[in-house]
């Protein structure tokens, strides 16, 4: 799928290809899971194409109900597009672009952002890692937190982001607000399966025992790598996790409010797990967010006041 593609441009064509991508095996009602009672119904008056209706419960849908599109006066194919954008662009894309390219109001390209990116999170995601697998860890420090004194020596008035990157595999990054002992271990006892091999650098919060093999470079003194039994024992990786992330957000986004900070790391984490490194282009990367959007609700109220 390329950008000149119908289905960015055709509502038709978009609708169609939501509702393969949704349903594979024909329509499925929202209301009541059921399929074999749901029909067709014909274009008339102000209900146009695309609506169903559901002969168990007597509920009418369209491709949008049950979705994060639902009662959303954008098109579809507008839909589709921004998705394409926000999925194929390593660094993202601002609200300001998607509001030259599509043709809406900044308000509404930014809210369509948000929704975009509240797909792409999982809604559990699984453990990191496991048995053979390595995870490095290290947290990094971004923007400024609202109504910190002015900055000085050290990170206390910046935002903490704590990252996880299984070698050859996925990626997670995880607001924290500040880095500690039991803030670091939490995220690292919910988010890494407990059989894998743990890297980190020498930060104090690592100290403690986390149940896991875990072996450390000691940054402090130059050591960026090192070498046991074959094996080269550094953080690099989620370093450079941080790195894409860090150049997307001073260099697209610029600004970003603590309090929509998570939905900016979803972003990122998935991109960054569904590279082109592990076999994922951008067309199949689009239809993976498309799944995400399923059984969730993001209000523009919820939005701003988040």
């Amino acid at each position: 799928m390329t950008v000149l593609s119908k289905t960015f441009t055709d509502e038709d064509k978009a609708r169609e290809f939501l509702e393969a991508n949704r349903w594979p095996d024909g329509p499925v009602c929202p209301f009541c899971g059921q399929q074999e009672t749901v029909k067709a119904l014909p274009a008339q008056g102000s209900m146009g194409k695309g609506w169903f209706s559901c002969r168990d419960c007597r509920q009418k849908f369209t491709v949008r109900v049950g979705t994060l599109y639902e009662r959303s006066h954008v098109p579809l194919h507008k839909w589709l597009y921004a998705t394409h954008l926000l999925c194929s662009s390593k660094k993202g894309i601002s609200a300001h672009q998607l509001h030259r390219m599509l043709g809406v109001t900044y308000k509404t390209a930014w809210f369509m952002a948000h929704r975009i990116r509240e797909g792409m999170a999982p809604k559990t995601p699984p453990a990191l890692g496991g048995q053979g697998a390595t995870v490095e860890a290290d947290e990094t420090y971004i923007g400024r937190k609202a109504g910190a004194a002015n900055p000085g020596a050290g990170h206390g008035h910046k935002i903490a982001v704590m990252g996880l990157v299984e070698r050859g595999g996925k990626g997670r990054m995880v607001h924290i607000g500040k880095a500690t002992k039991k803030t670091v271990q939490t995220v690292l006892h919910t988010n890494v399966d407990r059989k894998s091999t743990l890297y980190t650098d020498e930060a104090k919060w690592y100290e403690r025992d986390t149940g896991m093999k875990h072996a450390t470079v000691t940054h402090s003194l130059g050591q960026y790598v090192r070498y046991a039994k074959g094996v080269s024992i550094h953080t690099n990786t989620v370093e450079g996790m941080f790195s894409i992330f860090k150049r997307g957000m001073i260099g697209t986004y610029q600004h970003c409010g603590e309090q929509h900070l998570h939905r900016y790391l979803a972003e990122f984490d998935f991109r960054y797990s569904n590279r082109a490194k592990l076999g994922v282009n951008d067309e199949a990367r689009a239809e993976i967010a498309l799944k995400g959007i399923e059984g969730k609700r993001l209000t523009y109220r919820r939005t701003v006041q988040a």
